[in-house]
Protein backbone atom coordinates (compact mmCIF):
# COMPACT_ATOMS: atom_id res chain seq x y z
CA UNK A 1 0.00 0.00 0.00
CA UNK A 2 1.21 3.56 -0.72
CA UNK A 3 0.43 6.87 1.44
CA UNK A 4 -1.20 9.05 -0.76
CA UNK A 5 -2.13 12.98 0.01
CA UNK A 6 -6.25 13.59 -0.67
CA UNK A 7 -8.44 15.87 -0.24
CA UNK A 8 -12.32 15.36 -0.74
CA UNK A 9 -13.19 19.16 -0.79
CA UNK A 10 -11.83 22.64 -1.63
CA UNK A 11 -10.69 25.20 0.82
CA UNK A 12 -7.24 25.34 3.00
CA UNK A 13 -4.90 23.19 4.56
CA UNK A 14 -6.70 21.36 6.34
CA UNK A 15 -8.92 19.67 3.86
CA UNK A 16 -5.66 17.53 2.89
CA UNK A 17 -5.42 13.84 4.52
CA UNK A 18 -3.09 10.97 4.24
CA UNK A 19 -4.79 7.78 2.72
CA UNK A 20 -3.58 4.37 2.15
CA UNK A 21 -3.74 3.69 -1.53
CA UNK A 22 -3.04 0.00 -3.31
CA UNK A 23 -0.82 1.23 -5.92
CA UNK A 24 -0.70 -0.93 -9.46
CA UNK A 25 2.55 -1.80 -10.59
CA UNK A 26 3.74 0.06 -13.72
CA UNK A 27 1.95 -0.75 -17.12
CA UNK A 28 3.26 -0.17 -20.66
CA UNK A 29 5.61 2.90 -20.60
CA UNK A 30 4.44 3.47 -17.04
CA UNK A 31 7.20 4.09 -13.92
CA UNK A 32 6.87 3.25 -10.66
CA UNK A 33 8.64 5.58 -8.00
CA UNK A 34 9.59 5.84 -4.54
CA UNK A 35 9.37 9.36 -3.20
CA UNK A 36 12.32 10.89 -1.15
CA UNK A 37 10.90 14.24 -1.20
CA UNK A 38 8.56 16.57 -2.79
CA UNK A 39 8.50 19.97 -4.36
CA UNK A 40 5.68 22.35 -3.10
CA UNK A 41 4.44 24.82 -5.80
CA UNK A 42 1.57 28.07 -5.60
CA UNK A 43 -0.40 26.16 -8.11
CA UNK A 44 -1.15 23.50 -5.85
CA UNK A 45 -1.99 25.78 -3.20
CA UNK A 46 -4.64 27.52 -6.21
CA UNK A 47 -6.19 23.70 -7.38
CA UNK A 48 -6.60 22.91 -3.42
CA UNK A 49 -8.58 25.96 -3.05
CA UNK A 50 -10.08 25.78 -6.34
CA UNK A 51 -8.96 28.70 -8.17
CA UNK A 52 -6.71 27.47 -10.45
CA UNK A 53 -7.11 27.20 -14.19
CA UNK A 54 -8.66 23.79 -14.23
CA UNK A 55 -10.69 22.13 -11.34
CA UNK A 56 -9.66 18.98 -8.88
CA UNK A 57 -12.28 16.14 -9.47
CA UNK A 58 -13.60 15.68 -5.95
CA UNK A 59 -13.87 13.79 -3.85
CA UNK A 60 -10.59 11.94 -3.65
CA UNK A 61 -8.10 14.62 -5.49
CA UNK A 62 -4.59 13.82 -5.34
CA UNK A 63 -2.16 16.83 -5.00
CA UNK A 64 1.43 18.09 -6.54
CA UNK A 65 3.64 17.89 -9.48
CA UNK A 66 6.77 17.42 -8.46
CA UNK A 67 8.75 15.03 -6.38
CA UNK A 68 12.62 13.55 -6.09
CA UNK A 69 13.36 9.69 -5.46
CA UNK A 70 14.33 6.47 -6.68
CA UNK A 71 12.75 4.25 -9.83
CA UNK A 72 11.29 0.88 -8.28
CA UNK A 73 10.03 -0.78 -10.92
CA UNK A 74 9.49 -0.27 -15.02
CA UNK A 75 6.51 -0.97 -16.99
CA UNK A 76 7.10 -2.51 -20.64
CA UNK A 77 8.77 -0.57 -23.64
CA UNK A 78 10.46 2.14 -20.69
CA UNK A 79 13.58 2.12 -21.71
CA UNK A 80 14.52 5.95 -20.50
CA UNK A 81 15.33 4.99 -16.83
CA UNK A 82 15.69 1.59 -15.11
CA UNK A 83 15.07 0.08 -11.44
CA UNK A 84 17.51 2.60 -9.32
CA UNK A 85 17.78 5.14 -10.40
CA UNK A 86 17.50 8.55 -9.16
CA UNK A 87 14.80 10.37 -11.05
CA UNK A 88 12.44 13.69 -10.39
CA UNK A 89 8.88 14.30 -11.73
CA UNK A 90 7.31 17.30 -13.33
CA UNK A 91 6.12 17.35 -16.95
CA UNK A 92 2.81 16.68 -18.12
CA UNK A 93 1.27 15.54 -14.40
CA UNK A 94 -2.62 15.73 -14.11
CA UNK A 95 -2.55 16.14 -10.36
CA UNK A 96 -6.22 14.68 -9.55
CA UNK A 97 -5.21 11.76 -10.76
CA UNK A 98 -1.37 11.46 -10.61
CA UNK A 99 -0.59 13.62 -7.83
CA UNK A 100 2.72 12.88 -6.34
CA UNK A 101 2.29 13.76 -2.97
CA UNK A 102 2.69 10.23 -1.80
CA UNK A 103 5.27 7.95 -0.77
CA UNK A 104 5.17 5.55 -3.98
CA UNK A 105 3.85 6.55 -7.43
CA UNK A 106 3.25 5.13 -10.53
CA UNK A 107 3.41 7.81 -13.52
CA UNK A 108 3.98 8.06 -17.44
CA UNK A 109 7.57 7.82 -18.35
CA UNK A 110 7.02 10.97 -20.01
CA UNK A 111 6.59 12.58 -16.23
CA UNK A 112 9.92 10.94 -15.37
CA UNK A 113 13.45 12.55 -15.51
CA UNK A 114 16.99 11.35 -15.03
CA UNK A 115 17.50 13.75 -11.87
CA UNK A 116 20.21 16.23 -13.30
CA UNK A 117 23.63 16.83 -12.15
CA UNK A 118 23.77 14.62 -9.13
CA UNK A 119 21.57 16.54 -7.26
CA UNK A 120 20.61 15.39 -4.09
CA UNK A 121 16.70 14.38 -3.35
CA UNK A 122 15.35 17.62 -1.63
CA UNK A 123 17.47 19.85 -4.09
CA UNK A 124 16.29 17.78 -6.59
CA UNK A 125 12.58 18.38 -6.03
CA UNK A 126 13.25 22.15 -5.84
CA UNK A 127 14.47 21.83 -9.63
CA UNK A 128 12.51 20.69 -12.53
CA UNK A 129 9.48 23.04 -12.19
CA UNK A 130 11.67 26.59 -11.40
CA UNK A 131 14.61 26.20 -14.49
CA UNK A 132 12.10 24.53 -16.50
CA UNK A 133 9.71 27.86 -15.87
CA UNK A 134 12.41 29.94 -16.15
CA UNK A 135 14.40 28.34 -19.05
CA UNK A 136 11.23 28.39 -21.03
CA UNK A 137 10.13 31.99 -20.43
CA UNK A 138 12.87 33.64 -20.77
CA UNK A 139 15.28 31.74 -23.39
CA UNK A 140 12.69 30.31 -25.38
CA UNK A 141 9.45 32.63 -25.56
CA UNK A 142 11.44 35.81 -24.45
CA UNK A 143 14.04 35.27 -26.21
CA UNK A 144 16.43 36.89 -23.93
CA UNK A 145 20.53 37.26 -25.04
CA UNK A 146 23.61 37.95 -23.24
CA UNK A 147 24.03 41.60 -22.06
CA UNK A 148 19.68 42.22 -21.91
CA UNK A 149 18.19 43.65 -18.98
CA UNK A 150 15.34 41.53 -17.64
CA UNK A 151 12.97 42.57 -14.90
CA UNK A 152 12.34 39.90 -12.45
CA UNK A 153 9.45 40.49 -10.10
CA UNK A 154 8.23 38.31 -7.40
CA UNK A 155 12.06 37.44 -7.96
CA UNK A 156 12.25 36.11 -3.98
CA UNK A 157 9.62 33.14 -5.53
CA UNK A 158 11.16 29.42 -6.81
CA UNK A 159 10.79 30.41 -10.20
CA UNK A 160 11.78 34.14 -9.49
CA UNK A 161 15.22 32.70 -8.28
CA UNK A 162 15.50 30.62 -10.72
CA UNK A 163 15.18 33.19 -13.45
CA UNK A 164 18.12 35.72 -11.94
CA UNK A 165 19.98 32.45 -12.30
CA UNK A 166 19.42 31.33 -15.65
CA UNK A 167 19.80 35.20 -16.65
CA UNK A 168 22.94 35.66 -15.15
CA UNK A 169 24.02 32.41 -16.57
CA UNK A 170 23.90 33.46 -20.24
CA UNK A 171 25.37 36.72 -19.32
CA UNK A 172 22.37 39.00 -19.25
CA UNK A 173 21.84 41.52 -16.69
CA UNK A 174 18.62 40.49 -14.43
CA UNK A 175 16.81 42.91 -12.15
CA UNK A 176 15.38 41.60 -9.20
CA UNK A 177 12.12 42.71 -7.75
CA UNK A 178 11.27 42.36 -4.19
CA UNK A 179 8.84 44.00 -1.32
CA UNK A 180 11.11 42.85 1.04
CA UNK A 181 14.49 44.45 2.29
CA UNK A 182 15.50 41.40 4.00
CA UNK A 183 15.60 39.45 0.69
CA UNK A 184 18.11 41.62 -1.37
CA UNK A 185 21.08 39.99 0.00
CA UNK A 186 20.15 36.44 -1.46
CA UNK A 187 18.47 37.84 -4.51
CA UNK A 188 21.99 39.75 -5.42
CA UNK A 189 23.94 36.28 -3.83
CA UNK A 190 21.61 34.40 -6.80
CA UNK A 191 23.04 36.71 -9.24
CA UNK A 192 21.30 39.51 -9.46
CA UNK A 193 22.81 42.62 -11.11
CA UNK A 194 19.70 45.12 -9.45
CA UNK A 195 17.19 44.96 -6.69
CA UNK A 196 14.63 47.14 -6.62
CA UNK A 197 12.89 47.27 -3.33
CA UNK A 198 10.14 48.61 -4.08
CA UNK A 199 6.16 49.22 -4.40
CA UNK A 200 4.77 48.59 -7.84
CA UNK A 201 4.44 51.69 -8.77
CA UNK A 202 7.85 52.66 -8.15
CA UNK A 203 9.49 49.37 -9.98
CA UNK A 204 9.19 51.08 -13.70
CA UNK A 205 10.68 54.30 -12.76
CA UNK A 206 13.41 52.43 -11.31
CA UNK A 207 14.03 50.05 -13.69
CA UNK A 208 14.66 53.04 -16.21
CA UNK A 209 17.33 54.46 -13.96
CA UNK A 210 18.80 51.42 -13.54
CA UNK A 211 18.56 50.59 -17.54
CA UNK A 212 20.29 54.61 -18.17
CA UNK A 213 16.77 55.54 -19.07
CA UNK A 214 16.03 52.63 -22.34
CA UNK A 215 14.47 50.00 -20.46
CA UNK A 216 14.61 46.85 -20.31
CA UNK A 217 14.71 44.67 -22.85
CA UNK A 218 12.44 41.64 -20.97
CA UNK A 219 9.79 41.62 -18.25
CA UNK A 220 9.41 38.82 -16.50
CA UNK A 221 6.02 38.32 -14.22
CA UNK A 222 3.88 35.80 -12.36
CA UNK A 223 1.44 38.38 -11.17
CA UNK A 224 -0.49 39.81 -14.60
CA UNK A 225 -3.73 41.37 -13.56
CA UNK A 226 -4.34 45.12 -13.59
CA UNK A 227 -0.98 46.13 -12.72
CA UNK A 228 0.72 44.57 -16.01
CA UNK A 229 -0.41 47.86 -17.63
CA UNK A 230 1.81 49.96 -15.06
CA UNK A 231 4.76 47.65 -14.66
CA UNK A 232 5.01 46.99 -18.36
CA UNK A 233 6.36 50.86 -19.06
CA UNK A 234 9.41 49.22 -17.55
CA UNK A 235 10.08 48.08 -20.67
CA UNK A 236 12.31 49.11 -23.72
CA UNK A 237 10.84 50.44 -26.94
CA UNK A 238 10.30 47.17 -28.80
CA UNK A 239 10.45 45.13 -25.36
CA UNK A 240 8.61 41.94 -24.74
CA UNK A 241 6.84 41.24 -21.42
CA UNK A 242 6.09 37.24 -20.35
CA UNK A 243 3.27 36.45 -17.98
CA UNK A 244 3.79 32.91 -16.52
CA UNK A 245 1.43 33.32 -13.93
CA UNK A 246 -2.14 35.28 -13.00
CA UNK A 247 -1.47 35.98 -9.34
CA UNK A 248 -2.73 39.32 -9.53
CA UNK A 249 -6.10 38.03 -9.62
CA UNK A 250 -8.30 40.14 -11.69
CA UNK A 251 -8.21 40.32 -15.45
CA UNK A 252 -5.28 41.81 -17.32
CA UNK A 253 -4.60 45.33 -18.61
CA UNK A 254 -2.15 45.88 -21.52
CA UNK A 255 0.28 48.44 -21.41
CA UNK A 256 -0.03 50.79 -23.74
CA UNK A 257 3.82 51.88 -24.77
CA UNK A 258 3.81 50.45 -27.94
CA UNK A 259 5.73 48.73 -29.70
CA UNK A 260 5.64 46.12 -27.28
CA UNK A 261 5.44 42.31 -27.45
CA UNK A 262 3.41 40.66 -24.87
CA UNK A 263 3.48 37.12 -24.59
CA UNK A 264 1.75 34.53 -21.96
CA UNK A 265 3.99 31.29 -21.55
CA UNK A 266 2.25 27.98 -19.99
CA UNK A 267 5.57 25.00 -19.24
CA UNK A 268 3.28 22.36 -20.64
CA UNK A 269 3.75 24.16 -24.30
CA UNK A 270 7.39 23.17 -23.95
CA UNK A 271 7.93 20.52 -21.52
CA UNK A 272 4.90 18.38 -23.01
CA UNK A 273 7.01 17.93 -26.10
CA UNK A 274 9.95 15.78 -26.03
CA UNK A 275 12.27 18.25 -27.84
CA UNK A 276 11.16 21.01 -25.06
CA UNK A 277 12.09 18.40 -22.35
CA UNK A 278 15.29 17.34 -23.78
CA UNK A 279 16.40 20.48 -23.85
CA UNK A 280 15.10 22.20 -20.59
CA UNK A 281 16.64 18.89 -18.98
CA UNK A 282 20.12 19.66 -20.91
CA UNK A 283 20.38 23.25 -19.85
CA UNK A 284 19.64 22.62 -15.94
CA UNK A 285 22.00 19.37 -15.71
CA UNK A 286 24.23 21.49 -17.28
CA UNK A 287 23.78 24.55 -15.18
CA UNK A 288 23.60 22.11 -11.84
CA UNK A 289 27.01 20.90 -12.97
CA UNK A 290 28.91 23.94 -13.61
CA UNK A 291 27.65 25.20 -10.25
CA UNK A 292 25.82 28.28 -12.14
CA UNK A 293 22.08 26.92 -11.07
CA UNK A 294 21.89 25.75 -7.42
CA UNK A 295 17.95 25.28 -5.89
CA UNK A 296 17.36 27.20 -3.64
CA UNK A 297 15.27 25.82 -0.45
CA UNK A 298 13.69 27.86 2.07
CA UNK A 299 12.27 25.17 4.23
CA UNK A 300 11.87 21.68 4.62
CA UNK A 301 9.31 19.85 6.64
CA UNK A 302 9.77 16.27 7.50
CA UNK A 303 6.99 13.71 6.89
CA UNK A 304 3.63 13.67 4.92
CA UNK A 305 2.12 14.89 7.96
CA UNK A 306 3.94 17.80 7.50
CA UNK A 307 2.37 19.11 4.26
CA UNK A 308 -0.55 21.09 5.77
CA UNK A 309 1.97 23.01 7.66
CA UNK A 310 4.03 23.00 4.46
CA UNK A 311 0.93 24.70 2.62
CA UNK A 312 0.26 27.34 5.37
CA UNK A 313 3.68 28.00 5.10
CA UNK A 314 3.54 28.60 1.25
CA UNK A 315 0.68 30.95 1.98
CA UNK A 316 2.47 33.83 3.72
CA UNK A 317 4.68 34.42 1.31
CA UNK A 318 7.15 35.14 3.94
CA UNK A 319 10.00 32.60 2.40
CA UNK A 320 12.39 32.54 -0.17
CA UNK A 321 12.78 29.70 -2.46
CA UNK A 322 10.96 26.70 -2.36
CA UNK A 323 9.13 24.58 0.43
CA UNK A 324 10.18 20.90 0.55
CA UNK A 325 8.39 17.68 2.20
CA UNK A 326 10.56 14.20 2.76
CA UNK A 327 9.15 11.24 2.57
Amino acid sequence: MARVVRFDELGGPEVLKIEDWRLPAPGPGEVAVRVEAIGLNRAEALFRAGTYYYQPTLPGSRLGYEAAGSVTAVGPGVTEVAAGDPVLTGPGIEMSAQGVYADRIVLPATSVLRRPGGLDPVRGAAAWMTYSTAYGGLLETGGLRPGDHVLITAASSGVGLAAVQVAARIGAIPIAVTRSPGKAALLRANGAAEVIVDGPADVPETARKVTGGSGVALIFDPIGGPGLAALGTAAAENGTVVVYGWLGGAAMTLPLNWPLTVRGYANPQLSGTPDGRRRMWHFLDAGVRDGSLRPVVAEVFEGLERVGDAHRLMETNGHAGKIVVTV
